[in-house]
């Protein structure tokens, strides 16, 4: 899975009906470009892909003032809406997921019920465990990762990746438990984007 999806629906959907500049900004507003492959380009391309594969509804509004083509603004179909939640439900749930898609769910998980959350951050830590089993029971030999020369630094790596990514995802569950944030049906959730007109201190 791309991140690149996950975050141009919901940066869509933070909007209700966004242009491409809209999306593009709010998305470097939020560091994207640095910690995705959220660039110009593919963010456009990921737009007009979208509405061919009817995910987007591609409305065409006032003709450019520099004589292009017209304005294009996006808003999610049906089936856009329903793509957007199975990718940031999986996205949460699944520990091998990379770090940019991670992040892309972290940054949209108040789109969700607080317990559907926790209940997803949970199945991604019993992910971790198992990951990490395996590594030990399956990878690392008898005697431990040095019988394998430098090839064992892979096997540290992985058990770490492993016990670093568990103790996050608990720490976030425990937050997330004790209040923090505000979620799908519980009031106005914090929404990042940036106001018509106002400049974006990290655009490229």
């Amino acid at each position: 899975m791309s991140a690149i999806r996950l975050l141009v629906l919901g940066a869509v959907k933070q909007h209700g009906r966004a242009h491409g500049y809209q999306v593009r900004n709010d998305l470097e507003h939020w560091g994207a470009h640095e910690w995705s492959h959220a660039k110009p380009g593919s963010i456009y391309h990921a737009l007009k892909q979208m509405a061919k594969q009817g995910l987007l509804h591609a409305h065409e509004v006032a003709p450019s003032t520099a004589g292009g083509p017209p304005r294009v603004e996006y808003e999610l179909t049906d089936r856009g809406a329903q793509e957007y939640v199975e990718l940031l439900r999986g996205a949460l749930a699944t520990y091998d997921r990379e770090v940019d898609v991670v992040s892309a769910a972290i940054g949209f998980m108040v789109d969700l019920p607080r317990a559907e959350v926790v209940e997803l951050l949970r199945r991604r830590v019993r992910g971790l465990d198992a990951w990490r089993a395996e590594v030990t029971d399956h990878y690392v030999p008898e005697g431990g990762p040095e019988r394998l020369g430098h090839i064992g630094e892979i096997m540290r790596l992985w058990v770490r990746s492993a016990d670093v990514g568990k103790e996050w995802t608990l720490g976030l569950i425990e937050r997330i438990e004790g209040g923090a944030y505000v979620f799908a049906g519980e009031g106005e959730p914090f929404v990042g984007v940036l106001a018509d007109g106002r400049e974006n201190p990290h655009a490229t």
